[in-house]
């Protein structure tokens, strides 16, 4: 997920947590306890993402393959993290160093929001799919949600409007909230929402904000914001598993010799019935396999269209309704097989791709070539040879079952 999301949802829950335990005896304990557990658990909710720095270990674009979203989205390594957050926090703040000295509340606070932090970040990041191995080192093996897109609006109303509504100066309140609705309409206008998700974001912010504005508690409202977040990838994941089904079977009519391996779903902002999908098949007869694109409708007759801004124009309708294809890739078993044997960098690459499109010359996962800065995994094969190899995660490979006995 974005940083942006993964900071509203730490801060929100940071929030809840404050909220959900005993006040402190005075108002300036309570103040500082306020500020540490928000800043605790939206830092920890970031934490993760410095393995950045580690990109530079491997060449471009290896590196970033397979040092971001790496041992630091582990849960084993998750601990030492934690500990290292709550030692700056305790020589960086004075304040909550005191705090945490007198106050039993403050450590369970803190312990709480540090630990959801991070296994928020790891959760929100499996949700993409992007993938993560969180239990490597002991199982190296990826897992996928594709549940939810990279920049989820349901997240941003569900935790920014409560937190807006938190901000005591009514000036500030009306700049966050209008912020908010700004963005709506402008990913609205651009083509990234359609008007019914919309109005469910509008309709949803409005019901949070009911809570908040009543005097009711305002823990009420974030806990309905994780309520209604969590439903709402339950949802998510139910629309995933039929359209893959659908996917599968539309893919099996298209071309029966061939096996279905894998089909990666990616989800549209907000939008249950919409998806895009990659997915790869192999034809073992023929000594080759083919990787495709397309699009997803789950509800032709009720919504017409899926948003224009992530929907592919190069689709066409199959016999399987709502289920279009576009561009497709064949590629050559004996190519990527000996290619995985004898080249270390390709070798390397395919401990990430799960859409492997490899000829003599590039390596592209395909699951990325609809990005709009083009595809940050292409691997040009001939400058990539001038590098060595070294540095390389044990992950595993996520197309095993392509490769076979290459890899032995």
């Amino acid at each position: 997920m974005d940083n942006v999301t993964h900071t509203f949802v730490g801060l929100g829950i940071g929030e809840l947590v404050q909220r959900s335990l005993p006040a402190e005896p005075d108002e300036a304990r309570q103040r500082t306890r306020h500020r540490l557990l928000l800043t605790a658990c939206a830092v920890a909710s970031n934490f993760p993402d410095l393995d950045l720095v580690l990109t530079d270990l491997l060449p471009a674009p290896l590196g970033y393959l397979l040092h971001h979203r790496g041992h630091t989205h582990t849960l084993l390594y998750a601990i030492p993290q934690a500990l290292l957050l709550l030692a700056a926090l305790w020589l960086l703040w004075p304040n909550a160093r005191r705090l945490l000295r007198h106050s039993g509340q403050a450590r369970l606070g803190l312990g709480l929001a540090i630990g959801l932090g991070f296994l928020l970040h790891m959760a929100m990041d499996f949700l993409y799919s992007y993938g993560i191995h969180p239990l490597a080192p002991f199982d190296p093996r990826w897992f996928y949600g594709g549940l939810v897109f990279i920049v989820e609006p349901v997240f941003w109303v569900a935790f920014g409007v409560p937190l807006a509504l938190a901000i005591p100066r009514r000036f500030l309140r009306g700049v966050a909230l209008a912020g908010l609705a700004a963005f709506l309409g402008y990913v609205t206008w651009r083509g990234y929402l359609d008007p019914v998700a919309l109005a469910g974001l509008l309709l949803m912010g409005g019901i949070i904000a009911a809570l908040r504005i009543t005097r009711m508690q305002s823990r009420r409202a974030l806990a309905l914001s994780a309520l209604v977040s969590v439903a709402f990838i339950a949802v998510q994941g139910g629309t995933s598993s039929v359209g893959r089904a659908r996917v599968e079977a539309a893919l099996q009519r298209a071309d029966p010799a061939s096996r279905v391996l894998d089909v990666a779903m990616t989800a549209f902002p907000a939008q249950p019935l919409c998806w895009s999908f990659v997915s790869i098949e192999e034809n073992a007869g023929q000594g080759s396999y083919r990787i495709r694109r397309g699009l997803l409708n789950l509800a032709p007759d009720v919504l017409a269209h899926c948003p224009a801004a992530l929907a592919d124009p190069a689709a066409r309708d199959t016999e399987s309704a709502g289920v279009s294809f576009a561009s497709a890739w064949q590629g050559s078993l004996a190519t990527l097989r000996t290619l995985a044997r004898n080249d270390c960098h390709v070798n390397a690459w395919l401990r990430f791709a799960r859409m492997p499109a490899v000829d003599a010359e590039v390596a592209s996962d395909l699951r990325f070539s609809a990005t709009p800065r083009g595809n940050f995994t292409t691997m040009d094969l001939a400058q990539a040879s001038r590098e060595p190899c070294g540095n390389v995660p044990r992950w595993a490979y996520p197309r095993a079952d392509l490769l076979g006995a290459a890899l032995h």
